[in-house]
């Protein structure tokens, strides 16, 4: 049996994360504790919500993904594998004490920079300081440490939105990075904000345009002052497909959101392109790519395939109207969801003005009737913000829905291909065997019970309420659409029979119900 030679690049190895709170960043976590024999994993976390970094890697233990290595190797073992570095990316010199600085400086080998904001409609500049400035921090940092061997940035495949073919090499930013650090430092939020669309040019949002500075700023550092960074670019990165449980997640963004916001019968209406597809990672596969990485990185001193798209559509490509197909199946007759405001339906209008007139009449109305309904009963209103939360939420993904774009992975290819089976099945990398279906069911069990909270007991009732609320939906369809017609027929006859031969129409279908 051929021998795993990624794990033991890990060995003793004291290891630099930042982002590590976040949903990437916890698998990561997780496996360096679970396969490796890393000696000490150093995270770079800040005060957060009043919370100290020392309280939030207890919440961060304490989550699911974290379960089965605590029984593994016991919570103090764990902790007294991590260095808390306290500290913020979005701060100049990152926050950290000069102490800790030089603990990093002389121990740490490898650094891998995860954290940013990802949100599209971030404030720029906020995105701005964290994102671009952010990783400059990181650099600098990376440069003062004597024995780096790697720095890996996690990047993302939809940050130069203007190439639809994306290939694994640098690209010239939207600006130069450093000048938009200075002007953001100079200037207020307002000053910024009014200058958005002016700096952003044709990007939608601020979230690709860090991120392509970020990059930039990166590859200037590779190539220019021989840092030994890695480029990492995943694509919409979702779900575990297996390890260490599958379906976890502890975020709403990409499908497994959609599927859920639909399975609760608040989404009924999607502006996309349906038969337009997104390229999706499930995160464990994006980790293990990393750890791929990394060995190849270190071991064979491949600096030539330093920049790889951690991308799926070359294997898989699912349109978003399968998507959604399969979501609605999964959740209507397997794995409904508890506490639903309606039977779940809808669907996806390839034209802006079709989504308005749905969302008018599935989202709105329904919203501001029950909003009404609510507060004569004496309770909040709540499903007017949640529409617009929701409405805010899409708007931003639209761009992206309506889209396409395609990713060469050549570089991913050779490193894959040096992989032995072992490799193979330990660090997940290819679509081999991945049964879509099944996995978009593991997603919505993993949302029922690591977002909502939804134990798999409670499967019998939200059964029970999804065949009630089928009822409810097609009683009040019926009555709906019923008065709908009779309506047009009272307004459409007359304009085409005489009153005397409506009278007589009238007459015949009464006589021959008296007669039955």
């Amino acid at each position: 049996m051929d021998e795993d030679r990624i794990a033991p690049i890990f060995k003793g190895r004291h290891i630099l994360l930042t982002g590590s709170t976040g949903f990437m960043g916890k698998v990561f976590v997780e496996k360096l504790l679970r396969i490796t024999e890393v000696d000490k994993i150093y995270l770079l976390m800040r005060v957060k919500k009043g919370k100290n970094p020392k309280d939030r890697l207890v919440d961060m233990f304490n989550n699911p993904i974290f379960d089965i290595v605590k029984k593994q190797m016991g919570i103090d073992a764990m902790i007294n594998k991590i260095v808390i570095i306290t500290g913020d990316c979005a701060l100049e010199g990152l926050g950290i004490s000069e102490e800790q600085r030089q603990l990093i400086i002389n121990n740490v080998t490898l650094m891998y920079h995860f954290a940013a904001t990802i949100r599209f409609d971030e404030k720029l500049k906020k995105a701005v300081e964290l994102n671009t400035r952010g990783t400059r921090e990181m650099i600098k940092l990376g440069k003062e440490c004597k024995k780096l061997d790697m720095f890996g940035y996690m990047s993302t495949s939809y940050c130069h939105l203007h190439e639809s073919f994306l290939l694994e090499k640098p690209y010239d930013p939207p600006a130069d990075p450093n000048k938009i650090i200075n002007s953001i430092e100079i200037l207020t939020e307002e000053e910024v904000e009014k200058m958005v669309k002016k700096i952003l040019g044709n990007l939608p949002n601020s979230y690709a345009f860090t991120k392509a500075l970020a990059e930039a700023l990166v590859n200037d550092a590779c190539q220019k002052e021989n840092l030994p960074a890695m480029i990492l670019r995943p694509s919409i990165v979702i779900p575990t497909l297996e390890d260490p449980i599958r379906g976890w997640t502890d975020n709403l963004n990409g499908p497994a959101g959609m599927m859920i916001g639909a399975g609760k019968g608040v989404i009924r209406t999607i502006y996309c392109d349906q038969k337009s597809y997104g390229d999706f990672l499930p995160v464990d596969v994006a980790i293990n790519g990393l750890m791929v990485c990394t060995w190849n990185y270190i071991q064979f001193n491949d600096k030539e395939h330093y920049i790889v798209n951690f991308t799926s559509s070359q294997d898989i490509q699912v349109t978003w109207e399968a998507i959604l197909e399969m979501g609605q199946e999964i959740i209507n007759e397997k794995y409904p969801l508890n506490q639903i405001l309606w039977y779940p339906g809808g669907g996806m209008s390839k034209y802006r003005w079709v989504h308005k007139i749905k969302a008018f009449l599935f989202h709105w109305i329904p919203a501001l009737l029950i909003d009404t309904l609510l507060f004569c009963l004496g309770f909040k209103p709540i499903l007017w913000r949640v529409h617009e939360r929701i409405a805010k939420g899409m708007e931003v993904l639209e761009y992206y829905a309506n889209n396409q774009w395609d990713f060469d992975n050549k570089h991913a290819i050779i490193i894959r291909a040096r992989m032995n089976k072992t490799e193979l099945k330990k660090y997940k990398v290819d679509a081999k065997g991945i049964d879509i279906y099944k996995y978009f069911e593991d997603c919505i069990l993993g949302g029922r019970r690591y977002l909502l909270k939804q134990p798999d007991s409670m499967l019998p009732s939200a059964r029970r309420m999804m065949k009630v609320m089928y009822v409810i939906d097609r009683f009040c369809k019926t009555i709906i659409y019923g008065g709908l017609l009779y309506w047009l027929i009272k307004r459409l006859l007359p304009l085409f029979f005489t009153r005397e031969a409506l009278n007589n129409f009238y007459s015949s279908i009464f006589n021959t119900a008296n007669v039955s």
